[in-house]
């Protein structure tokens, strides 16, 4: 997407944190911005000050773990602002970190609905209208550098979250027609409500919010800002190499079993019969 001048960007969670930081982003290049959360208060706020920095912007309570909830949201942008073109699907919560034989299977599904259903709501419902709009648009997912490497310990809620959510992006990537640009956003420690207390170690929301509107404007897939993520990412990779070089290495005709070798012959075979 080379502009997002005069686009409609709408985004889950856009009140506050991350989300409030891409909004002011895509909102000084000339976007049109559509921000949803539950809080009132929080989107009345950010409204004042979008609007104060000369942005057009509009706000409506939503619950991403509606699916009711996020059509109207839907509904609400199309009649705002005639269309969407850009989907950040943003909002997400954390909750107590504790071991996975001590989670609270409460717990989980809060957090799961949020990270993980809500993405998808947005996925499906925003997706099925801007495949029927037919014009350029993009949406993207943010999960977090745990999709890749487990960051913080007794998490494992908040890391399954991402993973899911990275499966789902790339699941978008292959199911998606081409005017759709489909992308992933893997923050690491970034200043937001979920790292309250410890905003002086993060990076701040506005500047990872610019490092995010480059890349989607180049047509990243992985949008990526935090660059000693790699020094974790990789020795997964080697081990991950080393297993099958161990215990299934390579041989000629070894794609006898792959999977995505075999659809595309019995496809062949189906449409030459």
């Amino acid at each position: 997407m080379d502009s997002f001048k005069d686009k409609t960007v709408i985004i889950t969670g856009g009140a506050t944190g991350i989300g409030f930081g891409l909004a002011k982003r895509f909102g000084n290049e000339g976007a049109k911005i559509v921000i949803g959360e539950p809080r009132q208060d929080k989107l009345d706020e950010a409204i004042a000050e979008l609007k104060g920095l000369g942005i057009d912007a509009a706000a409506m309570v939503m619950d991403v773990t509606d699916p009711n909830s996020m059509e109207a949201f839907a509904d609400f942008a199309w009649e705002t602002y005639g269309g969407g073109h850009v989907l950040i699907n943003n909002a997400g919560i954390a909750i107590g970190r504790a071991p996975i034989v001590d989670t609270a299977l409460a717990d989980l599904h809060r957090l799961m609905n949020v990270n993980f259903f809500g993405v998808w709501h947005g996925a499906a419902i925003f997706g099925k209208r801007m495949i029927a709009q037919g014009e350029p648009a993009a949406i993207y997912n943010l999960a977090s550098e745990n999709a890749f490497f487990n960051a913080v310990q007794n998490s494992a809620p908040y890391i399954a979250s991402t993973h899911a959510v990275r499966g789902l992006t790339e699941a978008m990537r292959d199911e998606f027609p081409d005017h759709i640009q489909v992308g992933m956003i893997i923050p690491g420690f970034v200043a937001s409500d979920m790292t309250k207390g410890s905003e002086q170690f993060a990076m701040d929301a506005d500047t990872f919010a610019e490092k995010v509107g480059e890349q989607i404007r180049a047509g990243e897939f992985y949008v990526v800002t935090h660059s000693y993520n790699m020094v974790r990412i990789k020795p997964i990779h080697d081990e991950i190499e080393a297993a099958y070089a161990r215990n299934a290495p390579r041989y000629d005709g070894d794609e006898e079993y792959d999977v995505p070798t075999l659809i595309a012959r019995l496809r062949s075979r189906r449409d030459g019969a």
